[in-house]
């Protein structure tokens, strides 16, 4: 045999967490935050981080190995993707979901063996089954559910500014828009559109103190309501993003059914997800976020293009596709 078969591959699936809990460490203390100020030394970082001596230094060099910092004549910096989106003081920091990760779904994941077993969602609705009420109910889980959710969506929000044809259009709504990061990298790639944040009401102060800060107040305002007894807003384009997966099917076509109503002739609706590959072979992010969906829900789950298609066109749109956004998200476009 010329190439040798070792488990090199396997135990860097079954260690893989070792990396995840660094990272996760590391942004929980601030660490790329900090290094944003300038590059810094082992001794002042581990000071300033409050990191004993025994762990700093191979904590530091792992995240140097990971690519997540470089090491220069003995001082510690960010790398570029680091410094742009691990930095809390940037508008771009996207590390929300990953302190979301850290807090909640790191714990929730080591019961998969159980989920897997009996079906049943793992996290702190485990026993009521409902996650966004357990969420919604406490302002600080909240801030931080929302926080996280902008760091999920800023990369699809981007692509879909620059690939959609927005010319096309005036008005949008963004159903379950959390903070707004959504709407406001709409709104600010796009001077002529004006939109709507939905969601709960009680994220408004929240949504608008983002959009505030965002500088697009004048054209994206804030609709409360529940998607699940109230009617969708209006627009010429709908945006679902992250939101088809976390429920059952029937709740799925309800809600596609409920945009489609809402729409006008020509208007479009919009789902970005991780969309599965239509084979189930390659988007593992996307098949491993359908199992998040099993830990998190007690009926959501992932889904592929195909299978959007499907359902858009059995409620009733005329034409669909699918675009790919990054490199594990992509958009399932329909138009009624």
């Amino acid at each position: 045999m010329t190439d040798a078969i070792t488990p090199a591959h396997i135990f860097q699936i079954g260690f893989g967490f070792w990396g995840s809990k660094v990272l996760l460490s590391a942004v929980e203390l601030g660490l790329f935050t900090e290094l944003a100020r300038g590059p810094a030394e082992l001794a002042t970082l581990s000071e300033r981080l409050g990191l004993h001596d025994r762990a700093a230094r191979d904590f530091l060099d792992a995240l140097v190995a990971l690519k997540l910092l470089d090491r220069r004549d003995g001082r510690y910096s960010n790398t570029p993707a680091s410094d742009l989106f691990l930095d809390r003081a940037k508008p771009s920091y996207a590390g929300g979901l990953l302190e979301m990760a850290n807090a909640r779904l790191y714990e929730s994941w080591g019961s998969l063996t159980e989920a897997l077993k009996t079906g049943r969602n793992q996290n702190e609705a485990k026993d009521s089954g409902d996650l966004f009420a357990a969420l919604y109910a406490d302002p600080d889980r909240l801030r931080g559910f929302l926080a996280a959710m902008s760091g999920a969506s800023l990369g699809a929000a981007q692509a879909i500014a620059a690939k959609f044809p927005w010319q096309d259009y005036k008005t949008f709504a963004d159903i379950g828009a959390a903070q707004g990061m959504v709407a406001a990298t709409f709104a600010g790639a796009h001077p002529h559109l004006s939109g709507t944040g939905y969601d709960l009401p009680q994220v408004q102060p929240i949504f608008e103190d983002f959009i505030g800060k965002r500088g697009v107040s004048g054209r994206v305002k804030f609709l409360g309501g529940n998607f699940f007894t109230d009617p969708l807003p209006t627009a010429d384009v709908l945006i679902m993003g992250h939101i088809l997966h976390d429920w059952d099917l029937a709740q799925k076509r309800m809600l596609l059914e409920k945009a489609l109503a809402a729409l006008p002739k020509g208007g479009a609706l919009i789902v970005y997800e991780t969309i599965i590959d239509d084979d189930r072979r390659e988007n593992a992010f996307g098949l491993m976020m359908s199992l998040n969906m099993l830990i998190e829900t007690a009926g959501g789950f992932d889904f592929t293009g195909a299978d959007c298609q499907t359902w858009m066109r059995e409620s009733g749109f005329s034409q669909t596709r699918v675009e790919p956004l990054t490199s594990i998200e992509s958009m399932v476009i329909a138009i009624k």
